[in-house]
């Protein structure tokens, strides 16, 4: 999912929170930033991936590469991985959670807006077709993309 879908629903949600659930502005504006700035780590696997620091050469190659993907047919498909996104998995959220528990309640309103997205991920990966899991364990990733082919491979 594009960033720019991120920020829109992001802000459907924040605002309705604020509006419906009287969220702080502060909270709200927490909720939509981490919904979207989660998507960080796809720049940091391109920087570390390509030794190119350009915020726009990254977009261009998740957006040249996701078109590729979108192309294969569901059985190549299933043998390809984009990248590794170290944000994107329920270790995360449970340590924000710890966080919020323990250190201040502002990281649970960053675990809202990563859970969020990773929904929205989940969702969109499902509606393109996209049947294999991925982005929900850091670990589960880990270990099955060292079976996969890199998408440039």
């Amino acid at each position: 999912m594009l960033p720019i879908t991120h920020f829109i629903l992001g802000l459907i949600l924040s605002g309705g929170l604020v509006y419906f659930f009287d969220f702080s502005l502060i909270a709200g504006a927490i909720v939509l930033l981490s919904s979207v700035l989660i998507d960080i780590d796809h720049y940091f696997y391109y920087v570390h991936k390509k030794n190119n620091w350009s915020l726009k050469n990254s977009y261009s190659w998740f957006i040249e590469h996701g078109k590729k993907l979108k192309q294969l047919d569901q059985k190549e498909r299933k043998k390809i991985y984009m990248g590794f996104c170290f944000l994107h998995g329920i270790e995360v959220l449970f340590v924000l959670f710890l966080l919020g528990d323990f250190v201040s309640p502002y990281f649970l309103f960053v675990l809202f807006g990563f859970a969020f997205h990773l929904m929205l991920d989940i969702f969109h990966n499902f509606f393109y077709g996209h049947t294999r899991l991925d982005k929900f364990s850091i670990i589960y990733d880990y270990f099955k993309y060292k079976k996969l082919k890199f998408i440039e491979e």
